[in-house]
């Protein structure tokens, strides 16, 4: 209900904003004044980012390596026979003093189980248990029944289908060591990206993503962990009561409860973890309501702490307030140019053409960070950079547009459910080429053998 009632009060406010401009000034304006703020912002954070490179270029920064806290490793999986294994194989090879792997089998119901005590047999090193079909469901609480058993002063969570290079922990470690940092996020990279054209857009999403996590970090702004390959500290993870275990989205979730606690939370672009990106649509899809839905309601949970934190920092708050934007853009865009087809229609005075310019131009907005994305992460082609660019727009408007409104529709009308929509892995042809992205550098080497399984 308080999701509800504080959605409710945010779409009615903008409505009513949304039929000032309509009734007392040309509403492209207000467009014009998003879009000069989005750019402004942007402009904001790349300066900062151009700034840090060099300040590191004229006093370069060394990492601590002497830096070892004990990690726990935890890697829940519900079903997932088919990826198990080859994970645990892949993450026992991490070269590092001081750590231990915990795998949970999630109330399986396939062979998730047997595969785990076999794998376990071989090599006692690895813990495993089992959650009982009556446990509650859900990523967070099996992250909280690991962490009763686990020993590090840092809990590393992978998915279970993630690969890593051997040197992950030593490489991201020493971003923990500040005494207020209190997660780091590796960069997230689609192993089967050249798989089909669904899988390239996400890989694309992801180079976007890390452009903007690279930003909001320069900026020392409200940095989102992703689930798969954080490192989070055990104080910091205990200081804000662990998972909650009410939501669809335990990493978004944690981000912004942490933030609020005044736990800064760090990108590292350079140290990756790779995962399969989801090969056909509905899943896919089923998937992005998941992470819009999460996403959205983590906001409306925390809207009144985030407001009154003492703690949060004002560029985090600012941060987080601009990044709320673009969930709340697609429901302003259509039913500004819904209104204006409207007045069109009934031939009243309209800014249809305006609008329809200003909602391309905006578009235009994420082509731009997409190109420069693509460049800088992933090493295409110019032309080949353009094209993936606008097909990639292209499937984000189709995917993240209608999914918005459709759950900002959902929370208002609909009944809640911790429904967690998992997604299915092992239908991916791993030997795809890949990026090293450690190197940042094109290969043409098996994604298999870039990370050494």
């Amino acid at each position: 209900m308080k999701e509800r009632i504080v959605l409710l009060s945010i779409i009615t406010f903008l409505l009513i904003l949304l039929y000032f401009f309509q009734n007392n000034m040309n509403t492209p304006c207000a467009f014009m004044t998003i879009l000069i703020f989005m750019g402004v912002y942007t402009a904001y954070m790349q300066i900062a980012f151009k700034h840090r490179v060099r300040s590191q270029r004229k006093h370069p920064v060394e990492k601590n390596y002497n830096y070892k806290p004990f990690v726990s490793i935890l890697i829940p999986a519900h079903n997932e026979e088919a990826v198990i294994e080859k994970t645990i194989e892949n993450i026992s090879k991490i070269e590092y003093s001081g750590y231990e792997i915990i795998v949970i089998d999630d109330r399986s119901e396939d062979n998730t189980a047997k595969v785990l005590e076999e794998i376990c047999s071989k090599n006692p090193a690895i813990k495993y248990f089992s959650r009982t079909k009556e446990a509650f469901p859900g990523k967070s609480a099996v992250l909280n029944d690991a962490l009763k058993i686990a020993k590090g002063d840092a809990i590393l969570v992978f998915d279970a289908d993630a690969r890593v290079s051997p040197d992950f922990l030593k490489e991201l470690v020493p971003s923990l060591e500040p005494l207020q940092v209190g997660a780091v996020q590796a960069r997230k990279v689609i192993i089967n990206r050249e798989q089909n054209f669904l899988t390239k857009c996400q890989d694309n999403e992801m180079a976007l993503d890390t452009h903007f996590q690279v930003g909001r970090d320069s900026v020392k702004g409200a940095v989102e962990l992703r689930g798969n390959g954080e490192l989070i500290k055990r104080e910091a993870l205990e200081d804000v009561g662990g998972w909650n275990i009410y939501t669809i989205t335990d990493d978004l979730d944690l981000s912004t409860r942490m933030q609020i606690k005044g736990w800064d939370v760090r990108f590292c672009p350079d140290v990756c973890v790779y995962e399969e990106g989801v090969i056909s649509y509905i899943p896919l899809l089923k998937q992005r309501r998941r992470w819009i839905e999460g996403s959205i309601r983590r906001y409306l949970e925390h809207f009144s702490d985030v407001l009154t934190s003492k703690d949060m920092s004002l560029r985090v708050s600012l941060d987080m307030t601009a990044y709320i934007t673009e969930f709340i853009l697609p429901v302003w865009m259509v039913s500004e140019v819904l209104i204006q087809s409207y007045r069109f229609i009934k031939d009243n005075p309209n800014w249809i053409l305006s609008s329809m310019a200003l909602s391309m131009l905006m578009c235009g907005f994420f082509f731009i960070a997409l190109f420069y994305s693509l460049r800088k992460y992933v090493k295409l082609k110019p032309m080949e950079n353009f094209v993936q660019s606008a097909a990639t727009s292209i499937y984000m408007v189709i995917l993240w547009f209608p999914l918005a409104i459709f759950i900002i529709f959902k929370i208002i009308f609909m009944k809640n459910n911790l429904a967690w929509g998992k997604t299915e892995h092992g239908n991916t042809k791993l030997c795809i080429k890949s990026v090293d992205s450690n190197k940042n550098e094109k290969s043409d080497k098996p994604a298999e053998e870039l990370i050494n399984v």
